[in-house]
């Protein structure tokens, strides 16, 4: 090797070395049993007449989730188990009854897991249900669905007998025009949607004196209207052309993806296990099948809460 090949064989080693490192980063899961996880909130001997309790923690790098527990009284004389739960953010709320509580959290992937954060205790006192405020379960805030059955849940608050339930499609200006305005006694009521529309929902809790106020505002969205049917634009229909063949199609309105069909010969059995086919393009290059065989193929657009259009007209080609 002379002096003027070396700089460029180095760069050569060192550009294999270092995708090496990056392949075996992506299969092999760093371990996090060593790491420590940080607890923020609520701190040690915490002490509040608000029932709701927002929990917070440190990051752990290579962590996919986060597994919180609480007890009463504490994690060594365990009268209850209050809440055992996984998440993938870090923080959490939660609504609590009156009395003293512990919590512990441990950061979690798929091959490992952190010791638990030190047991970190918390008093809830009694108080008047108008200092509270109701946390919202589901559906989730900014919610894309096309179900238009939906189950709205809520936590209970301590003293509340009844809950009112408000769902608008105008950001409650005019509460004398509402979707929905009902009180129920449970935590959960099941609502039918009859119109694609964006909606707001909240909650309130009551008792015969008093009301708390309300909670957060949760924004979903229901839509169950298929996009447009998908034009297929090359090759023409019955074409006879040599592979590979640029399927191609023109974009739907409000499209997020779509689904290629491609059957043999008989044009109703697929023609592999890779059909369907979910793209995000609007072409396909195929390049399968052998001589003189009749290909049938048809796409259909996708939208963001998952409905799917019509197929429009089943193409076919003759491989040359």
């Amino acid at each position: 090797m002379n002096l003027a090949t070396k700089p460029f064989y180095c760069l050569i080693l060192l550009f294999f070395a270092t995708m090496s490192l990056t392949s075996c980063s992506d299969i092999i899961e760093p371990s996090i049993a060593k790491k420590q996880i940080s607890a923020e909130a609520p701190a040690n001997n915490y002490q509040s007449a608000s029932y709701t309790v927002n929990f917070w923690w440190d990051q752990v790098d290579n962590a996919l989730k986060y597994h919180l527990q609480v007890v009463t009284p504490k994690f060594d004389s365990v009268a209850s188990l209050v809440l055992d739960t996984v998440v993938k953010s870090t923080r959490f709320s939660f609504s609590f009854n009156p009395g003293k509580y512990q919590w512990r959290v441990r950061a979690e992937n798929g091959s490992s897991q952190t010791e638990y954060s030190q047991g970190r205790t918390f008093t809830i006192f009694p108080s008047s249900i108008k200092q509270q405020q109701v946390q919202l379960g589901g559906p989730a805030n900014n919610l894309l669905t096309n179900q238009s059955n939906i189950t709205f849940n809520w936590n209970s608050i301590y003293g509340a007998t009844k809950y009112q339930l408000e769902i608008d499609t105008n950001n409650f200006v005019n509460e004398s025009s509402l979707v929905y305005n009902q009180t129920t006694p449970g935590q959960q009521l099941n609502f039918t949607l009859n119109k694609d529309q964006n909606y707001q929902w909240r909650v309130r809790a009551e008792n015969d004196t008093a009301q708390s106020q309300w909670s957060s505002i949760y924004y979903f969205s229901y839509d169950h209207t298929p996009p447009a049917i998908v034009s297929l634009t090359a090759p023409a229909n019955a074409q006879t052309i040599s592979l590979p063949v640029t399927l191609q199609w023109s974009p739907s309105a409000s499209a997020v993806r779509y689904k290629l069909y491609v059957y043999q010969s008989d044009s109703t059995t697929l023609f592999s296990s890779a059909f369907p086919m979910t793209l995000t393009t609007t072409s396909y290059n195929f390049n399968q099948g052998s001589s003189g065989a009749k290909i049938y193929w048809k796409v259909t657009a996708v939208d963001a809460t998952g409905n799917e259009s019509s197929s429009g007209n089943l193409r076919y080609f003759q491989i040359q």
